[in-house]
C-alpha cells in the first residue's frame, strides 16, 4: 500500500501545447481519488504519467517515498485497468487472470531439492528472482476470482461473458497482483446505464475489500460524486479543485466547478452588489428582479466587490429555489418567474422559466431560471409565480475570472483605516506602525492577509468560531464588534486572545499613498553550466585521475554548484541539450540568502524594520531582491542563496521544474 506526491507535474508536447499544468496533490493510502472533467481537460493524460505510459514533462511523482519519474511501468507496482477491457480472447478467463503473473518475477531466496535455503561462504541466504508456481499461481486466481464471484467463469472465454463480467475479469487482473496503487481508466464507459450503476457499487466495495489506492478517471460527475473520497476537478490541463464530493457541491471554488457538479446544472444570473448599512442589495441584471440580503450571508465576499459598480455571476441550485406558498411566504428574498414548462421526473419536478417577464424559459440565458420541486408540480405555462430564494447557499463569482469571490478562506481582511503620525487607527484600535511603512496622515484603507493575523500580539480580540477547512483552520474573531479572519495551526480557545500583525504583508492605502507588501519570492534569470573538473577518484581500492562534471546555476556571471538531484529535474524536463541553451528564473525567499565575502553582487537600496524582523532591499542587475538581515548594511554586498532551496522555472515554456 502506499500514498502518492505530485509536485508541480506538467506534460507538454513538442509543439507547446500543455495537456497538464502545474498539478500537485498529495494522496493517501488507501484513498479512493477520482479525476473528472470534460474531454481533453488532461485527467487520463494525468493517469497515465502515474502509471508511466507518458513521460512527465516536468514535476516529481513519488509512489510511497520513491520518486518513480524514470521509472519504468512494469517497476512501480501499480495496475492499471482500461476503458476496453483489453482481455485475450484466445485465452479462458483464468488464463486471463495468470497472464500477468506468469510474466513477472518475485524476489525469493536459493532452495536447495528439499525446499531448503541454501547459504554462501558467509553464511546467509542467497536471493533470486523467481516465476511464480503452478500452486500460488492456482491460488491467486481463486483468490481474486472470488472477490470479484466470478470463480464460476474460469473455464470460460470472453466471448462468452457479459460486459460487466469482462469488467470484472479485467479489475480481476488487476487485483491479482495487490499493487500498490489501482489506476483506472474510465473503466465503465462501454456498459449500459443499469450496469454502470452495478459495476459501481462493486467497485466501491472492491476498494473496501482490498483497502488500497484507487485512482478513477471519468467524465460522469454522478460516477466521481458518488464513488470518490475527495474528487478532482480539471479543465484545459488545470486543476480548478480538489475537495470532498460534499465541499465541493456546498463550496465551488469557481464558476466552472459549480456548473459542473451537480444535476441539474447552477443557476447563473448576471448582477451587481451594493453593500448599505447591515444589508446587502442584490440587483439581478437584464430584468427588474432585485432582493436585500443581510450582509450577515456575505461576510467573506471580497469588499472590492460591494460598491454597486462590479458585474458578479450569481449562482443558486435548484433545489435552492421554491415556489412552495409558505416558504415565500415567510421569505424576505423573493423575486417573480414566468413559467415555460415542465420535466416531471416521478420523485420531483424540474420548472422551467425566466425572471425576465419577457424571456421564454427555453434558451440558457442570464435570466433563465431551473427550479427543483418535490413530488408532481403542474403549473400552466406562461403562469408568473414569485420564488423564495434559500440565502444561505448564494454563490457568487468574478464576472472576468470567474472565480468565488466568497472563498470559504478568504484572502485577507480589507478594512477602514486613519494614520496619524506612526500610528494606526482600526476598529477603535491603535497599532504602532513600523519604520518600513511609510504613509500619509488621513483616512484610508488596510488589507489584512488572514495569513497575517498572529496569535501573539497586544490587540484584544474575541474568538468566536474555529472552522477546520481541509485541514486548515480558519479562526473568526470580533474585534470591537467588527468580525475578522485569521488561520491558526491548530483551533485557538474561545474566548479573549492577544494578536498582532505581520506588517510586510499587508497593503496600506492613505492619502495618496500606498504600502505594498513585500514579495514571498525573489527570482532571478540565469542559465545552467557544466564544467568537467579533473578529479581523483577511488575505486576497487585503487585511486586514479577522471573528468567529474559538476553543474551550476550561473546568474550574473557567478557559478552557484548545484545538487545532482536539482541537475537531473532538469535535465528531464529540458530534453537533455536544451538545459544549457534555456533561461531559467530561479527563486528564494528571503530567508535563503546569507551575506557573505563572495557571490552575487548586489547594491542595498533601504533597510527595512518591520519591527520583529529587518530586511535588506537591494538590487541585483535591476532585480529587486528582499534579503533577511540582523543588522544594516550599506553600499554593496555579495549575496550567496542556499541552492538547495531553490526553486526553478523555465522561461521559455513557464514550467516549474523544480
Amino acid at each position: 500500500m502506499a500514498n502518492l506526491s505530485l509536485k508541480h507535474i506538467y506534460k507538454v508536447y513538442p509543439n507547446g501545447a500543455k495537456a497538464v499544468n502545474d498539478f500537485n496533490m498529495q494522496i493517501s493510502d488507501k484513498e479512493f481519488i477520482v479525476f473528472v472533467g470534460p474531454s481533453g481537460c488532461g485527467k487520463s493524460t494525468t493517469l497515465r504519467m502515474i502509471a508511466g505510459l507518458e513521460k512527465i514533462t516536468a514535476g516529481e511523482l513519488k509512489i510511497g517515498d520513491m520518486v518513480v519519474n524514470g521509472m519504468e511501468p512494469k517497476d512501480r507496482d501499480i495496475a492499471m485497468v482500461f476503458q476496453n477491457y483489453a482481455l485475450y480472447p484466445h485465452m479462458t478467463i483464468f488464463e486471463n487472470l495468470a497472464f500477468g503473473l506468469r510474466m513477472r518475477k518475485i524476489p525469493d531466496i536459493k532452495r536447495d531439492k528439499e525446499g531448503n535455503p541454501i547459504l554462501n561462504k558467509k553464511g546467509k541466504e542467497i536471493p533470486i528472482m523467481r516465476r511464480y508456481n503452478k500452486k500460488e499461481l492456482t491460488e491467486k486466481v481463486n483468490e481474486a476470482a472470488e472477490i470479484l464471484e466470478i470463480s464460476d467463469y474460469l473455464k470460460r472465454k470472453p466471448k462468452e461473458m457479459s460486459g460487466g463480467q469482462r469488467q470484472r475479469v479485467a479489475l480481476g487482473r488487476a487485483i491479482v497482483r495487490k499493487p500498490k496503487v489501482m489506476l483506472l481508466d474510465e473503466p465503465l464507459s462501454n456498459l449500459d446505464a443499469k450496469l454502470r450503476t452495478q459495476m459501481r457499487s462493486e467497485i466501491v466495495k472492491l476498494h473496501k475489500k482490498l483497502q488500497t489506492t484507487f485512482i478513477y478517471v471519468t467524465h460522469d460527475q454522478v460516477e466521481a460524486m458518488t464513488m470518490g473520497t475527495r474528487i478532482v476537478v480539471m479543465k484545459d490541463g488545470f486543476v480548478k479543485q480538489i475537495d470532498t464530493p460534499k465541499n465541493l457541491y456546498k463550496y465551488p471554488a469557481n464558476k466552472f466547478v459549480a456548473g459542473f457538479i451537480g444535476t441539474p446544472q447552477m443557476n447563473f444570473f448576471e448582477g451587481t452588489l451594493k453593500k448599505i448599512g447591515d444589508k446587502v442589495q442584490i440587483k439581478f441584471m437584464y430584468s427588474d428582479a432585485e432582493i436585500t440580503v443581510p450582509y450577515s450571508f456575505l461576510m467573506k465576499t471580497l469588499p472590492e466587490y460591494l460598491d454597486g459598480t462590479k458585474e458578479v455571476y450569481i449562482g443558486f441550485r435548484a433545489e435552492s429555489i421554491s415556489l412552495d406558498e409558505d416558504k415565500v411566504k415567510a421569505s424576505e428574498a423573493k423575486f417573480k418567474v414566468r413559467i415555460s414548462h415542465s420535466e416531471e421526473l416521478g420523485t420531483e419536478t424540474l420548472i422551467y422559466g425566466d425572471i425576465n417577464m419577457e424571456g421564454d424559459g427555453f434558451a440558457e440565458t442570464s435570466t433563465r431560471v431551473i427550479i427543483k420541486s418535490a413530488g408532481f408540480k403542474e403549473l400552466q405555462p406562461d403562469t408568473i409565480c414569485e420564488a423564495a430564494l434559500d440565502l444561505s447557499a448564494i454563490h457568487l463569482f468574478d464576472k472576468e475570472t470567474e472565480e468565488s469571490i466568497m472563498p470559504r478562506i478568504p484572502k485577507y481582511n480589507t478594512l477602514d483605516c486613519s494614520v496619524k503620525g506612526r500610528t494606526l487607527h482600526l476598529l477603535g484600535t491603535q497599532v504602532t506602525l513600523p519604520e518600513a511603512i511609510a504613509c500619509e496622515d488621513g483616512k484610508g484603507e488596510v488589507c489584512i492577509p488572514v495569513s497575517a493575523i498572529r496569535f501573539d500580539g497586544d490587540i484584544k480580540a474575541h474568538v468566536v468560531d474555529n472552522e477546520n477547512i481541509n485541514g486548515e483552520i480558519l479562526v473568526s474573531l470580533d474585534l470591537n464588534g467588527s468580525r475578522i479572519y485569521a488561520l491558526a495551526a491548530q483551533p485557538i480557545e474561545m474566548g479573549e486572545v492577544g494578536i498582532g500583525l505581520d506588517f510586510k504583508k499587508i497593503i496600506l492605502k492613505s492619502g495618496k499613498t500606498e504600502n505594498q507588501p513585500m514579495p514571498d519570492v525573489n527570482g532571478l534569470d540565469g542559465t545552467f553550466v557544466m564544467e568537467k573538473v579533473v578529479e581523483t577518484v577511488k575505486k576497487n581500492g585503487k585511486e586514479r585521475r577522471e573528468r567529474i562534471a559538476h553543474y551550476y546555476l550561473l546568474i550574473q556571471e557567478v557559478k552557484l554548484e548545484a545538487p545532482a538531484s536539482v541537475y537531473e529535474m532538469m535535465f528531464a524536463a529540458t530534453s537533455g541539450r536544451k538545459v544549457f541553451n534555456s533561461v531559467f528564473k530561479y527563486e528564494w525567499s528571503a530567508y535563503d540568502f546569507k551575506i557573505s565575502d563572495t557571490g552575487i553582487l548586489a547594491e542595498v537600496l533601504e533597510m527595512l524594520d518591520y519591527g520583529t524582523e529587518k530586511f535588506l532591499r537591494c538590487s541585483v542587475g535591476g532585480t529587486l531582491i528582499y534579503v533577511k538581515t540582523d543588522r544594516e548594511y550599506r553600499g554593496k554586498i555579495h549575496l550567496l542563496p542556499d541552492v538547495s532551496k531553490v526553486s526553478v522555472i523555465e522561461s521559455e515554456r513557464q514550467i516549474r521544474i523544480v
